[in-house]
């Protein structure tokens, strides 16, 4: 789990007076993405001349998060299609993921009708993963030597608005090494970096009951 940019986006996305994501939407498109760029890092995914995604190598990962998101890959969908693809479902198999390792406690709903209440048993996994984006983002290194993984992390929280990770003014003041950091993922996959780019729009759109299923 220590690697898994899907768990640690979720982690980065934690609230504690909301007993799970600041933002359960805007979450499941992170983490779904988060995935998205954890498989292209391993060189499981890669993008053909035409932007659709494809998949390298037949082995599982192991993890089911992963794999799920392979196996949607295979149909040769863009990148755009795959973040929104099977979010929510990605996002209850993080939360599963995290509670199975002892990262998350889980409890019952409040009320009939809510949603279960997830608090994460050890504040110091968070806050240290915290620590470790927000070095990316103030640290003096150049942009080129931050971890491709830290990179990705602090692109997504930025494009989530997740304050507590990114707040406005750090994004006004540190804008260009955002952007280069999100530039790296080009790298990977054009399209990937372009996904993650749209972020913002896709959070609306999904919003607005046009993100797909």
């Amino acid at each position: 789990m220590n690697d898994d940019l899907a768990c640690l986006m979720y982690l980065l996305a934690y609230d504690d007076a909301a007993e799970g994501p600041y933002d359960r939407s805007r979450t499941e498109l992170l983490v779904r993405t988060a995935a998205l760029v954890d498989l292209a890092l391993r060189g499981r995914l890669e993008e053909d001349g035409g932007g659709t995604v494809t998949v390298s190598g037949a082995q599982p990962t192991g993890d089911p998060v992963l794999d799920g998101v392979l196996r949607d890959a295979a149909a040769g969908h863009g990148w755009k299609r795959l973040v929104r693809r099977h979010r929510k479902q990605t996002l209850t198999q993080v939360e599963d993921r995290l509670a199975a390792a002892g990262v998350l406690t889980v409890r019952a709903p409040r009320t009939r009708f809510g949603t279960r209440r997830l608090t994460v048993s050890d504040p110091a996994v968070p806050a240290a993963l915290r620590a470790r984006v927000f070095a990316a983002l103030h640290g003096d290194d150049p942009v080129t030597v931050i971890p491709a993984a830290d990179a990705a992390l602090l692109s997504l929280a930025t494009a989530g608005r997740i304050r507590s990770v990114v707040s406005r003014q750090d994004h006004k003041t540190f804008g260009a090494r955002i952007d280069a950091c999100t530039g790296h993922l080009a790298a990977f996959a054009p399209g990937l970096e372009k996904a993650v780019r749209t972020l913002p729009m896709t959070m609306i759109a999904a919003q607005g009951g046009m993100g797909g299923s």
